[in-house]
């Protein structure tokens, strides 16, 4: 069982910035990326960046230039700053962690329970 644990969220006018905070927790034998995705209403969850072990990182386009994924591979913890932000990047966010759980074991992915970003004057 692994926990992903978010923070940072909440409410910003546009233009200006917040930092995502994710931990992982449990049993863990190594986690090979991690990762932001968003889910504003009414629309399907999407990918907003991820990163690997060797720090390789992909952004969705719309992020590309405003936001900043980094990860800390000892303590198992990723982090997304976020600047410039606009309304349409309203959305709950959500961390995810692609993790081997113990030696030997496949690859699963693990959700953290979502924070509230809400970019508006």
């Amino acid at each position: 069982q692994v926990q992903l644990v978010e923070s940072g969220g909440g409410l910003v006018q546009p233009g200006g910035s917040l930092r995502l905070s994710c931990a992982a927790s449990g049993s863990i034998f190594s986690i090979y990326a991690m990762g932001w995705y968003r889910q504003a209403p009414g629309k399907q969850r999407e990918l907003v960046a991820t990163i690997t072990s060797g720090a390789v990182t992909n952004y969705a386009d719309s992020v590309k230039g405003r936001f900043t994924i980094s990860r800390d591979n000892a303590k198992n913890t990723v982090s997304l700053q976020m600047n410039s932000l606009k309304p349409e990047d309203t959305a709950v966010y959500y961390c995810n962690a692609d993790t081997v759980v113990a030696a030997g074991t496949p690859l699963s992915d693990y959700w953290g329970q979502g924070t509230q970003v809400t970019v508006s004057s």
